[in-house]
């Protein structure tokens, strides 16, 4: 099968998933044609995701949040404004996709979540299917878990995701734990994506915390925790336009910029993580035995989502602040994860590679034999 993929570039999930989702697919025989990835003046795309993708990659100005001036929370209002002003940019993106599927003339159109991409297909309708991907499809399953208490932002998420998949035929719905199988036809649940690299790796337990903020404005709050407790070591990452090397303002505080192997590393030799409440770096974490504490980021609706799912699953506890001393007090009574994860992540390959061949079927496409054992 050929595929092409169009990915949300808010952030750095979807751009592992893609690179995870990119490394499967080759090593089944699959061919991914081109990535077509979103763009904004928030977020500058990682080198390692040119380094990982082997195949052309363009970018497209694709709708982004809006923070505050301080780079912290999500400001809604504001940011269904600031995209209604851009329309006639993502007019310009909706066509260079479309010239891109008539160029390359996949078969399956991935989408990672980005608004466009269900645009897209709603508008252009073209001949590929058109398949989504991520841990927010999920809320098309009856045992998803909605955050309460905020009934504008539920349903605005709601309507985000559903736009994200107009016409979808597959919502691949990733989640940190087996869910029971439902009446829909289109849902299909699966582990979530890791790439190979997180595999690799020989975890074990250093001196120190590892935090990941996907706002710059959350390194203030990680220094005020960091100052009150000095014994307490921290190793955190951000994307900070303002620095590009790694410094240390306080003798027991390290920042660094994005770097997806230094990460790693980090993360197979933490005591714990510290994050905002995205799917993937919960999900790593979990792989590598680590507890997790989730802050999410506020006004960001699915995170708060993505926190009462990572705790129902085992993945640590959610927090409204990067306390680090909070954290170890909860990791003193809670140090073990079992091997169910594990286990759940490794049929991944089985569960789309059945997909994938019955779509095979269903269309007629030719392709040679492929085991997904």
């Amino acid at each position: 099968m050929k595929f092409l993929f169009i990915v949300q570039g808010e952030g750095r999930g979807h751009m592992t998933q893609a690179i995870s989702m990119f490394q499967r697919l080759s090593n089944q025989g699959h061919e991914v044609l081109a990535v077509v990835l979103g763009k904004s003046q928030r977020r500058q795309i990682p080198e390692f995701v040119h380094r990982e993708i082997q195949c052309p990659i363009y970018l497209m100005e694709s709708p982004n949040f809006v923070a505050d001036q301080n780079q912290k929370s999500i400001q809604i209002r504001k940011t269904i404004f600031h995209n209604l002003r851009q329309m006639r940019k993502f007019k310009k993106s909706l066509d260079h996709i479309h010239r891109l599927v008539l160029h390359h003339e996949p078969d399956i159109i991935l989408n990672f979540y980005d608004l466009l991409g269900g645009i897209y297909n709603a508008l252009y309708r073209p001949k590929a299917k058109f398949w989504v991907i991520g841990h927010q499809y999920l809320i098309k399953h009856p045992d998803f878990i909605f955050a309460s208490g905020r009934p504008v932002q539920k349903i605005l998420f709601i309507l985000n995701t559903h736009l994200s998949a107009l016409g979808a035929s597959k919502w691949l719905a990733l989640s940190f734990r087996p869910m029971a199988t439902t009446k829909d036809k289109k849902l299909l649940v699966l582990p979530p994506l890791l790439r190979k690299q997180v595999k690799q790796l020989c975890p074990s337990e250093g001196d120190f915390y590892l935090s990941y903020a996907v706002n710059a404005g959350y390194g203030e709050e990680i220094l005020k925790y960091a100052s009150l407790y000095p014994d307490l070591k921290v190793e955190a990452f951000w994307d900070h336009p303002d620095h590009k090397l790694s410094y240390s303002p306080i003798p027991n505080l390290t920042f660094h910029p994005i770097d997806d192997v230094l990460f790693l590393q980090k993360m197979a030799t933490c005591k714990g993580l510290v994050t905002t409440a995205g799917f993937e770096s919960i999900c790593e974490a979990l792989y590598l035995g680590k507890q997790a504490m989730m802050i999410p980021v506020k006004g960001q609706y699915e995170q708060a989502c993505n926190a009462l799912d990572a705790e129902v699953s085992g993945a640590g506890i959610s927090n409204d602040s990067f306390d680090f001393c909070f954290f170890e007090s909860f990791l003193n009574e809670n140090r073990t994860i079992d091997n169910v994860f594990k286990d759940w992540e490794g049929q991944f390959e089985l569960l789309l590679g059945t997909a994938i061949q019955k779509e095979i079927q269903e269309t007629g496409v030719l392709q040679k034999s492929v085991s997904f054992s």
